[in-house]
This record gives C-alpha cells, structure tokens and sequence, in this order.
C-alpha cells in the first residue's frame, strides 16, 4: 500500500478525535508563538513543542487506516 492510498483510505473514529485534538493543540499552540504581546521564553518554547508534537500526531493518525485487509 503506497502512502497516497494509505493517506486517503477511510481514518478510523478514535483516530479522527485524535486528529482533531492535536490540530486544535497545534493551532492553539501557533497563536501563542505568534502573539504580538510580550510572552515569556520558556512558554513560547513550549508552544513551538506542542506545535511540532500537535502535526506529527495528527499526521500520523490521518496514516491510519480503516481495514488493514487491503494493507496485504
């Protein structure tokens, strides 16, 4: 199963709710290094690791696939 196929196979339900707490995590996480206020250094270094930990997560569910039949 090549990666276009496994990107556009069905994404089981868990992993769509993962999905989509770790893009709300990302998004969240964007604005606050984004902000145009003064923010202290150590919280916008953990906004760029949530950021980095939000996008791998979400792509890495979006990967998974419905039937593991087709995988074979």
């Amino acid at each position: 199963m090549t990666l276009q196929q496994r990107w556009s196979a069905k994404t089981p339900k868990f992993w769509k709710n993962i999905q989509r707490i770790a893009i709300t995590m990302g998004a969240i996480a964007t604005v606050i290094m984004t902000a145009p206020i003064a923010i202290p250094a150590a919280v916008v270094t953990v906004a760029g690791y949530v950021a980095t930990a939000g996008t791998v997560a979400a792509t890495l569910s979006q990967l998974t696939i419905e039937n593991n039949e087709s995988a074979k």
